[in-house]
C-alpha cells in the first residue's frame, strides 16, 4: 500500500505553507535494482584482457590468448532452447553448463574438457555426474553452497582451483610433450543458470583487468543467454566487487610501501659504497686534548683572575 500527499502545497487556517507527505510504503527496504543491459546487437560487448591474477599464482601464460572475438553478439538472435541443455565456452579455458552436460563424453573430447567443477547445495549429491566424469578420466572438485549468500565466501576458493589446474595441465603437458596445452574447466550446477554462472562471473571480475560485475553478467549471459541473475545474485556480485577493489587498493598500497623501503635501503649501502677519502677518519688521543686546557696548567685564566681579585684567601693557592 503506497500513499502519496497531494501535488500543490496545503495551507493551514492561520495561513502557513504546510509540507506535502513524502511517498512511502509499508514493504521492507530493499537494495536498488541493478540494470544489467541484455546482449543485443546494438550492445557493444566489453573487451576481455587478462589481468595479474590473484592468490599468488602465476597466470601471465593467459595474457598470451586471444580473446578479442569470443564473446557473441547476437545470442538472442541465435539462440536456441536446446542449447540450455549444453555447455557453452566462456573463456577458451572456461565453460558453462548445466549437470547434464557433465556427462556428455562427446562433448569432453570435443572440447578438450579435463576437469569438472560441481556447485552444489550440500555433501554427496550430484553423484552420478561426477563419477561420469571420473570414469571419463576427469579431475573432480566440488564447492557446497547451499544458499547464494554462501557462495561469496568460496569466490576464492572456485577461482584458485580453476587457476591452478589451468596452470597444473599446461605445465605437465610442456613437460610432457613441449606444447603449452591448457586445462579446460566445466563450472556447472543443476540447471546452469544460477550459482555455477555467479561463480563464472565472480571468476571474470578476479581474474580480467577492469571487468566489473555488470561486465561480467553481460559477458555470462551473452555466452549462455538462459542464465537468471536475480536480484540476490546481482547484489551479491557487486558486493564481491567491493572487496576485489578494496583488496587490489591494498595490494597496490603495500607495492608502493615495499619499493619506497627498497628504495631507502639502496641509499643506505649506496652511502657506505663512498671513497675513502671522504670518509672522516677516527680521532687518536692526541687529537682529543684541548690546547686551552693544557695551557691553564701554569696560569690562572684570565676569568677565573677576576672572581679571586681582592681576596685575602685565595683557594687551592700553593703554600
Amino acid at each position: 500500500m503506497t500513499t502519496t500527499g497531494a501535488d500543490s502545497p496545503m495551507r493551514s487556517s492561520l495561513g502557513m505553507t504546510m509540507r506535502n507527505h513524502n511517498e512511502y510504503s509499508y514493504r521492507l527496504p530493499t537494495p536498488p535494482r541493478v540494470v544489467v543491459p541484455p546482449p543485443t546487437l546494438s550492445t557493444d560487448m566489453p573487451g576481455l584482457v587478462v589481468g595479474t591474477g590473484s592468490g599468488g599464482l602465476d597466470i601471465s601464460f593467459l595474457k598470451d590468448m586471444a580473446l578479442e572475438d569470443i564473446v557473441q553478439k547476437n545470442t538472442l538472435i541465435d539462440w536456441a532452447y536446446e542449447r540450455r541443455r549444453q555447455a557453452q565456452m566462456i573463456l577458451p579455458w572456461l565453460f558453462l553448463g548445466p549437470m547434464v552436460a557433465s556427462k556428455d563424453k562427446d562433448f569432453f573430447a570435443r572440447d578438450g574438457i579435463t576437469m569438472v567443477l560441481a556447485i552444489r547445495s550440500r555433501d554427496g549429491s550430484m553423484s552420478g555426474a561426477l563419477q561420469a566424469a571420473r570414469d571419463a578420466g576427469l579431475t573432480v572438485a566440488t564447492i557446497e553452497a547451499p544458499a547464494y549468500h554462501d557462495l561469496i565466501r568460496r569466490f576464492g576458493d572456485t577461482t584458485r582451483i580453476i587457476n591452478e589446474h589451468v596452470a597444473g595441465v599446461r605445465q605437465h603437458a610442456l613437460e610432457k610433450t613441449g606444447q603449452p596445452t591448457l586445462g579446460k574447466v566445466l563450472v556447472f550446477c543443476e540447471s546452469g543458470n544460477e550459482k555455477s554462472a555467479a561463480v563464472v562471473a565472480a571468476y571474470l571480475m578476479e581474474i580480467l583487468d577492469n571487468f566489473d560485475y555488470i561486465k561480467a553478467m553481460q559477458v555470462c549471459q551473452a555466452q549462455r543467454f538462459c542464465v537468471n541473475f536475480d536480484d540476490t545474485i546481482k547484489n551479491i556480485l557487486r558486493s564481491y566487487w567491493d572487496v576485489l577493489q578494496a583488496a587490489r587498493s591494498v595490494s597496490s598500497f603495500n607495492a608502493q610501501q615495499y619499493q619506497v623501503n627498497n628504495f631507502a635501503k639502496f641509499g643506505q649501502r649506496a652511502s657506505h659504497l663512498q671513497p675513502s677519502s671522504t670518509v672522516r677518519s677516527k680521532r687518536s688521543i692526541e687529537d682529543t686534548r684541548d690546547d686551552d686546557d693544557v695551557a691553564m696548567e701554569d696560569s690562572l685564566d684570565p676569568s677565573d683572575a677576576l672572581r679571586f681579585q681582592g681576596r685575602d684567601n685565595t683557594p687551592f693557592q700553593n703554600s
